[in-house]
C-alpha cells in the first residue's frame, strides 16, 4: 500500500471510522481472548502503544514484539514466541475484518474444543490472492493447501484467522523460507496436515470476511462498515463495545 505505509503502518490506516488494527482486534475479544500480543515492526512500536496502550482500560492485556524485518507471517510468530507459553493460541492478521450475527460466540464455541490446527475458509472470485484449501467432495477431509497458486484447485480461500495447539512454536521453528525468501503461514499449516491435525471450517454465507490489505479492500471494507453502522445502528469494530459484551468491563 505505497507509498502511504512509507510513513504509517498499514494496520493504523483507518477503515471508515476506526483504525484497521480496531476489526481484527474486535473480532479477537468477541472469542474471548483477553491476553494478546501485537507484533510490530520497530519504528511503528511507539504509535501501537499510544493508541492501544496496555489494553487494562478494556480489560485485556495488550503486549507487543518486534519483527525487525519483514520475513512472513511463521516470522511473526517466532518473534512473540514467549507468549504462547505452551498454550492454545489464537493467529489474525491486521488487516482482516470478520463480521456476522453471533460470530465471536462461535469462534469462541470452536476454539474451545480444537486440537491441532483450524483455519476458516470461505468462497471468493479471486483464489489466486490467497491461500488456497482444496477438500474432498463431501467437504469432510483436505486434500490440498497451496499459497497463493497460479492455477487453484477450488475458489476456497484460507482467512486470516488460525488457532492452534501448544505444538505451534515448535512447528514454527521447522519451517524453511519459501521461493519467496518468507516464513509462510501456508508451509505451517501444512506441518499440521502431515500429520492429519488440520481442519477447515467454512465461514457461514452470513459472516462477512474482507481483507483489507489492498487499496480496493480498503475502500470496500469502509464502505461497508459506514452503510452497515449508518442503516443497522450497529457499531462495527468497536474494542471497547466487544469488551463490554463479553463483560470483560
Amino acid at each position: 500500500m505505497l507509498p502511504i505505509t512509507a510513513a504509517v503502518s498499514k494496520h493504523l490506516i483507518p477503515i471508515f471510522d476506526k483504525p484497521m488494527i480496531y476489526y481484527p482486534l474486535t473480532t479477537l475479544i468477541l472469542a474471548g481472548i483477553r491476553e494478546v500480543r501485537i507484533v510490530v515492526n520497530p519504528e511503528h512500536l511507539e504509535a501501537y502503544m499510544r493508541l492501544l496502550g496496555n489494553g487494562r482500560d478494556i480489560g485485556i492485556e495488550i503486549s507487543y514484539s518486534v519483527q525487525s524485518s519483514p520475513n512472513g507471517l511463521v516470522g511473526g510468530i517466532l518473534a512473540a514466541k514467549d507468549h504462547f507459553s505452551g498454550e492454545s493460541s489464537a493467529v489474525v492478521l491486521g488487516d482482516n475484518l470478520f463480521y456476522g450475527s453471533r460470530a465471536g460466540t462461535s469462534l469462541s464455541a470452536l476454539a474451545a474444543g480444537h486440537s491441532g490446527a483450524l483455519l476458516f475458509a470461505k468462497e471468493v472470485v479471486n483464489p489466486t490472492e490467497f491461500g488456497v484449501v482444496e477438500l474432498s467432495e463431501d467437504r469432510n477431509s483436505i486434500l490440498s493447501l497451496e499459497e497463493k497458486p497460479s492455477v487453484p484447485k477450488s475458489n476456497l480461500a484460507a482467512t486470516g484467522l488460525y488457532f492452534y495447539d501448544s505444538s505451534l512454536i515448535d512447528r514454527a521453528h521447522e519451517v524453511r523460507p519459501s521461493a519467496r525468501d518468507e516464513l509462510e503461514i501456508t508451509s505451517l499449516n501444512l506441518s499440521y496436515l502431515a500429520d492429519d491435525l488440520l481442519k477447515v471450517e467454512l465461514l457461514p454465507s452470513s459472516t462477512v470476511w474482507l481483507d483489507t490489505g489492498t487499496f480496493d479492500g480498503l475502500s470496500e471494507a469502509s464502505e461497508f462498515v459506514r452503510v452497515v453502522q449508518a442503516r443497522q445502528g450497529r457499531i462495527i469494530g468497536s474494542p471497547i463495545e466487544a469488551a463490554r459484551v463479553c463483560g470483560f468491563l
